[in-house]
């Protein structure tokens, strides 16, 4: 596995219209890898985030194989200057272990499933669009995903969720409509395999569009 960022220049008229558009982040995303070179690949599957500031937009990436941003560079970057940086992700996921606290930040589309019909067999995937409930649903998650949220000494849990936003966007000419948000927080490993899965396949719905990728840094 392979973790890439690349810095985008929002300046740029492609750039804008990516920025806009998870799908067609997806599309440029997905041409960063020559054909079959992700059917071989021995684990995981492409995830992709954008972490914006005031003063930098981002593009994380982790996949099985290599990337070649070439063509966002030249579209979306600074040709001349700056290309993209990728490492290899195994020293760091063959580190891991129980017990270990990391900051940690997802994007995720939170949401659950509801009963459609009197039978109570079929189910719609429904977006959690309060904080509280975006909140719970990562801590609800936490345990089945290898960790747990720390607490401050008052006992509260050390996540933040910021950014929370409702995404729109045309696909194979219908509307798509994602809610989405970021968390920001301190985790500690309670179990490193089912973690290494969880940075490698990621978290939660909308894979496809920005969502799931979760990165880990050492606590400051």
């Amino acid at each position: 596995m392979y973790l890439t960022r690349f810095d985008v220049n929002p300046a740029r008229r492609q750039a804008k219209i990516l920025l806009g558009s998870p799908q067609a982040m997806h599309s440029a995303v997905m041409h960063s890898f020559p054909p079959a070179s992700l059917e071989s690949a021995p684990t995981g599957r492409v995830l992709w985030r954008l972490d914006r500031d005031d003063h930098r937009t981002q593009l994380y990436l982790t996949s099985p194989v290599p990337p070649d941003l070439t063509h966002l560079v030249e579209q979306t970057g600074w040709p001349t200057t700056s290309t993209w940086q990728t490492r290899d992700y195994r020293p760091l996921l063959g580190r891991l272990a129980t017990g270990q606290r990391w900051s940690f930040r997802v994007a995720a589309n939170p949401s659950h499933c509801i009963r459609t019909d009197e039978s109570q067999r079929q189910t719609k995937p429904t977006a959690h669009i309060t904080l509280a409930h975006q909140k719970n649903w990562l801590l609800h998650r936490a345990a089945s995903r290898g960790f747990r949220v720390a607490e401050d000494p008052q006992g509260r849990p050390c996540l933040a969720v910021r950014d929370r936003a409702l995404l729109r966007f045309e696909r194979h000419g219908t509307t798509v409509s994602i809610s989405t948000a970021v968390f920001d927080g301190e985790l500690e490993i309670t179990d490193a395999d089912l973690v290494r899965h969880l940075l490698t396949h990621g978290l939660g719905r909308a894979k496809a569009y920005g969502c799931g990728l979760l990165t880990l840094a050492p606590l400051a």
